[in-house]
């Protein structure tokens, strides 16, 4: 302890506890007793810096989904895994920083009769980012748009995909390359959305949207429940034979493609009659319209609530007549309305027949949830590389062909070709809250390095410090000793 006396009042001096470094993370925090660090992930417990959270291990007997227990609390018959049923995750392990040293745990384990060694280690990504797939038709912004979090930008909108909208977000600009508020705000979106939490997100010029890894997106306060069927050209194709003898036009309306049956492909296939419909757009080929309206929260993703608004004269020479009837409708089936042309050819509403909700129903029902997923991704390179090799191009060379498995907590990753350790992973297949961050800012992200052992000495690995399962459940390792297990999401 060290006192420090206050000379001016003549006061007992004060005891100040003694602060020891923690080297997990480039902060380098000063830590007192009982303590933790600005991460809030290593602590001082008499007098040694360890591992808040307990490293977890994957066991497959264990039933999917089910909450963290005690690992070493469950009967063990002492097997270290030999046919794979026990996987080490990087999840509590630590970190390599500052680099110098071999991982947390290099476990030695047989797979099949083979020997295997796996790396894990927690990494600090300072590049890494997080792409989010909202399965929605409604409008959050333009392409490019500023994507914000607590008022700061974090992200931008990048492009469509098929029924469902993309973002952007995070990455090392936004980290470090703006200012301090952005870098946390940033930071701090990023995790809560990799550990499943909700997170409200703002689009320049566009909608407020609330996304949460696995459940249906919120916006502008609607919470979404389907995406799209497909486009409406595609919604033409699937069901046109089903329309054919109920009703003599069907227009699907599409922020994107609208569908019109009489004249698309499908419709002239099964000997569809024109109705001199005219559609306000852009025409691509037969009975497939673009830019019928501007994006929005309206009939398929376009900013209209009345579909009549998209439709122009009737045309009496290429077969328009009163009694007419036809059906309009989105591409989720959400919105649907039923006309009938009168003497002076312009739709009039009228109650949908009987014969014709079935197929309306149907579209809802080929209509998949809509869901958000958040997608994490990072380069995994630089000096975390020393962790498992002396030689870290090594590595690159062996993931690269294939010879090294990357996992995330035991969760499979999609590695990008190219240069690099690039990898992605969809969050919801980690074990829960299985990642951190320090206050660099940065992420901390579980990684996991499979090989056979043959491989590893080749590559110039950190083989004296190889263990046993075994021994890693009894002993522990730098940051502590505690174990917990759960099983695969």
């Amino acid at each position: 302890m060290t006192t420090r006396a206050d000379t001016s009042t003549g006061e007992t001096p004060r005891t100040k506890p003694d602060k020891i470094r923690c080297d997990a993370c480039p902060v380098m925090c000063y830590i007192a007793e009982g303590r933790a660090g600005a991460c809030d992930r290593y602590a001082n417990e008499n007098g040694r810096i360890i591992r808040c959270d307990p490293l977890t291990i994957l066991d497959s007997r264990l039933a999917a989904g089910e909450d963290l227990v005690p690992f070493l609390a469950r009967d063990w018959d002492g097997t270290i895994a030999p046919d794979a049923e026990l996987f080490p995750t990087a999840i509590g392990a630590g970190t390599t920083y500052p680099d110098y040293k071999p991982a947390p745990f290099l476990v030695s384990r047989q797979i099949d009769g083979a020997d295997f060694v796996t790396v894990v280690t927690e990494a600090i990504f300072s590049y890494c980012g997080v792409k989010v797939k909202i399965d929605t038709d409604r409008h959050l912004g333009p392409e490019a748009a500023a994507v914000r979090a607590g008022g700061e930008v974090i992200g931008h909108v990048t492009t469509a995909e098929y029924g469902s909208q993309m973002l952007s977000l995070g990455g090392v600009d936004h980290l470090t390359g703006g200012s301090k508020s952005e870098g946390r705000a940033t930071c701090e979106a990023m995790l809560a959305l990799c550990n499943g939490e909700a997170v409200t997100l703002s689009v320049d010029t566009g909608a407020e949207v609330v996304v949460q890894a696995g459940q249906p997106p919120i916006v502008d306060g609607q919470r979404e429940e389907r995406m799209r069927v497909g486009c409406g050209s595609a919604t033409i194709g699937m069901f046109a034979d089903q329309w054919q003898g109920l009703v003599d036009e069907v227009v699907v309306v599409d922020d994107h493609i609208t569908g019109v049956v009489s004249e698309h492909q499908a419709g002239k296939v099964i000997d569809w009659p024109d109705t001199g419909i005219r559609i306000k757009g852009r025409r691509s080929t037969p009975g497939r319209y673009f830019q019928v309206a501007e994006p929005g929260l309206g009939w398929g993703g376009t900013d209209i609530e009345d579909p009549l608004t998209i439709l122009g004269p009737w045309r009496p020479e290429k077969g328009a007549r009163p009694g007419l009837t036809l059906l309009m409708v989105s591409t989720t089936g959400e919105q649907y309305g039923y006309y009938v042309l009168n003497d002076d050819l312009i739709p009039e509403p009228a109650p949908l027949p009987a014969a014709l909700k079935p197929t309306v129903d149907l579209i809802e029902e080929n209509c998949e949830p809509a869901l958000c997923t958040v997608m994490f991704m990072g380069g995994a390179g630089g000096s975390l590389r020393a962790g498992v090799t002396r030689n870290p191009v090594q590595l690159t060379r062996s993931v690269q062909a294939l010879k090294t498995t990357v996992t995330s907590g035991g969760a499979p990753v999609y590695v990008w070709p190219g240069g690099g350790i690039t990898m992605m992973v969809d969050v919801t297949t980690l074990p829960a809250r299985a990642f951190g961050s320090v206050p660099t800012p940065a992420l901390v992200a579980p990684l996991e390095f499979t090989l056979r052992r043959d491989d590893y000495a080749a590559m110039g690995g950190h083989e004296g410090s190889i263990r046993s399962l075994e021994d890693i459940l009894a002993t522990g390792g730098e940051y502590g000793a505690a174990t917990k297990g759960t099983g695969r999401p």
